[in-house]
Order: structure tokens, then sequence, then C-alpha cells
């Protein structure tokens, strides 16, 4: 279906300078995208220009300029650091005589070589339709006239209509597909909530260093490399927490700025498990000069996903390229962690962070001693079952005195499950 561009290729770069800060993009993101896309970039060209030209988005000398670079460097990409229209894209395919790729193009090529599971290519492709389906102009020029010639004339149908409405039917079919996904998705963290799981989301900029996080807290083997969007499928493991027991921890895919909306709709089921964490960690890139511009870039997709109202916990990551930084937690004044300084690379700095996640999940416990009669001997057998006692004795009344520690969740439902619940057993001495 798509005519997808073997890497290695030789790749014109264009990048425009616009003075509204809105439509700012980054020339050093454009050239980290296009080596995580596996092309060569021969030339990079930029301009600047108050606003986008209706024909070629840049004008039309530099257009010319443009396809001039093409010829001499032989390349055959030309790769735009903004979106272009589909009119846009086809007037430049005219001049350049080769293809042409927007910022959403190449960011869905990315997506594509990545994908790994099922549910990531089946979102990958949706997007690609999606995209796809607003430029099906594109290659059927021989075929505009309705089909005509002996034993085809009829009613006829344009080949243009008839790939859009095979088109259709291949995204109904997507997302009937996703929706089926989704759901198993949902009974796997409908388990979790009855097991009282806590689930931890890993988020933040592509290339902040979540994945390698994600591998050095869980002791597993996620595909981590210094490229974007190196990781796309949510990949979940278990992870045991001091004072908390058992938490999920969920890696998922890294965030940019200006990220296509196809995109973002098309990985909404990557990042429900954002949406449903009960605490978000936003791993920064500390080393990079412009990262709190890429922590508000984030901020805003937790936003647009409604995921915005959740605890975060941010992880200043890479500390081992800063001097004179050293692992430490920083506090609210309530002495809620707020920030963990740390290296996933080195290691240093990941005692405090599981400290900090303690703390964090930890406000959930309650702690309670408590003082039970010989005949209840069926709640002694509950408490154990829950694994949460931290101390026992028994008192001259033959009564056993317990120390318990427990998630809050658990306590409220023995409230409600025991016949006179468990506040009865308190011992207020």
């Amino acid at each position: 279906m798509f005519d997808r561009y073997e890497a290695g290729e030789q790749a014109v770069l264009v990048h425009v300078n616009f003075a509204d800060e809105s439509s700012k993009e980054d020339l050093a993101e454009l050239e980290l995208l296009v080596s995580s896309a596996g092309v060569n970039a021969v030339d990079v060209l930029t301009t600047s220009r108050s606003a986008p030209h209706a024909k070629y988005f840049v004008g039309s000398g530099k257009a010319e300029e443009i396809a001039a670079s093409v010829k001499a460097h032989d390349a055959n990409v030309v790769i735009f650091n903004h979106a272009l229209s589909p009119s846009q894209e086809r007037n430049l395919e005219a001049i350049c005589k080769c293809r042409v790729l927007d910022r959403t193009g190449l960011i869905l090529d990315i997506f594509a070589q990545r994908a790994r599971t099922h549910e990531g290519k089946l979102q990958v492709e949706l997007a690609q339709l999606r995209h796809i389906s607003t430029r099906l102009i594109r290659g059927w020029t021989h075929l505009e006239r309705q089909k005509g010639g002996i034993g085809l004339r009829g009613p006829g149908e344009t080949q243009l209509e008839t790939d859009r409405r095979l088109l259709r039917a291949r995204i109904k079919a997507i997302l009937r597909r996703l929706e089926k996904v989704q759901k198993q998705r949902e009974q796997g963290r409908r388990s979790r909530k009855r097991a009282e799981i806590p689930t931890v989301s890993l988020v933040g900029y592509t290339n902040a260093g979540k994945s390698t996080m994600f591998n050095t807290i869980t002791d597993s083997h996620v595909y981590a490399a210094d490229q974007l969007f190196a990781t796309l499928d949510p990949t979940l493991r278990k992870i045991e927490l001091k004072d908390v027991g058992p938490a999920i921890l969920a890696d998922t895919v890294g965030f940019i700025r200006h990220l296509p909306h196809d995109l973002v709709a098309a990985f909404k089921a990557t990042l429900q498990e954002t949406q449903e964490a009960d605490l978000l960690l936003h791993v920064v890139d500390v080393a990079e000069a412009n990262y709190r511009e890429t922590m508000d870039e984030v901020n805003a997709v937790l936003e647009e996903i409604d995921a915005d109202d959740i605890q975060q916990l941010i992880i200043c990551n890479k500390i081992d390229k800063l001097d004179e930084i050293s692992p430490r937690i920083d506090r609210d004044e309530d002495g809620v962690p707020t920030r963990v300084w740390v290296s996933a690379q080195t290691g240093e700095g990941l005692d405090l962070l599981s400290q900090a996640l303690t703390d964090c999940l930890g406000q959930s416990m309650v702690s309670y001693t408590l003082r039970i009669p010989p005949a209840q001997s069926k709640l002694r057998g509950v408490l154990y079952d829950l694994n949460c006692i931290a101390n026992e004795a028994y008192d001259s009344d033959g009564d056993w005195v317990v120390d318990i520690k427990m998630p809050a969740a658990d306590w409220n439902r023995l409230e409600k499950r025991l016949d006179q619940g468990l506040s009865h057993f308190v011992d207020h001495h």
C-alpha cells in the first residue's frame, strides 16, 4: 500500500524559521529524526518567512534552490521540518522531481520501522492511512478519467474513488481490531485494580532515557537506543517496592513537540496506561539545554489525553553528564518527593528513586495496632493472608496484639467485609 522508502537514502532537509513561536520547530530535532529514520542528510537548507507560501510552503526562489540541491547531490527525498498540505507536497514533488516528505510523514515512517507488537503495528497503519487518505491524488494521474473502454463502460468508479473506499474499509477494520485489543488491556487493568496493585507510568520527551531507566529499575531488556521513538509499544513489568509491595511499571512512547494529531489519536491505547496510572514518572534529560521547554511539551500532551491531574514525580535524568550535581530528592512543604536527580546509565541515585517511589505510593498506606481476642481467630487468618503484619505479641488476657501496615484500600475493604468492622479492634492505648 505504501511506497515506503528504503533506509540509507540521501535527503535534502528544509527548515524554515518563523517569527511566530508556535510554529517554530527545532532543526537539531529534525536531524535526530532523520538519523533515527536511517536517512542520510546530504544538505540542509534554511530560510526565514513570516508565513508559509501557499504554493510551495517556501518561496518559489527557495523551491528552485531546493530542486537544484536535489539535482546536485543526487538526493531522492526532500524532508521538510514542518507540516505540508497535500497540494504543497505535490507542487514541490513536481519541481524537485523526487519524493517530498513532511515532518508528519517522517515521524510516521519512523513509527512504522519501530512498531514491534501487533497493536503497535495496527496503530501505525491507522495513522498512516489517515495521513495518506488526504493525499490520495498522488500516483493515479493516469487513471483520473472514469474507467472506459470495451467491457468497462458503465456507471464506473474512478480509481481514486475505489481507493478511498478501500481505505475507509481498512480503517474501519483496524479500528475494530484496536477496540478488541483495548478491551483486553482494560481487563488486565481491571484485574490489577482488583488486586490493588499501583501502576507507575514512565512519561517524557522522546530520547529522555525512559527505556534505559525502565531497564535499570526492572532489570529487563527492553529495546533502548539513543534515537527518537525507540519505544513504541507499552511494556509492563512488575517491581517490588519496600513497604508498598508489588507495583506495575509501564514504559510508554516518547512525546515530541507538535506530535501529529493522527498519531496522538492512534496511540491513545499506548497512552491509556498513562491515563490510568497512579503515579507518573516524568523523565527529563537535564543535560539538554532546553529541557524546560521539552517538559512543557510533555505536559501539553498529558493535558490533551486527560492525564494532567495525576500525581507526577519528576526524574531529572543524565546527571552523569553534568558537573557538580549529585543524586538527591527534592520535596515539597508536606515532605512529598517532587524531583529525584539520578542517572539511569550509571545507576547513581536509583536507591533514592525507589525511596521516592515508596514515599509517593506509600501515602496511601495505613498503620494500626490491633488487639484481637482469641475468639476472632478467623480475622488472624485474613491478616496473615494479606501479609501486612509488622509485629505481633500476646498480652496477659490472651489477646493477640499486632502492628499492621496495609494499603488504605485493603483496610477499607476489610471494614466493609467484617461484621463489626476492623476499627473495632484498634488499640488506642
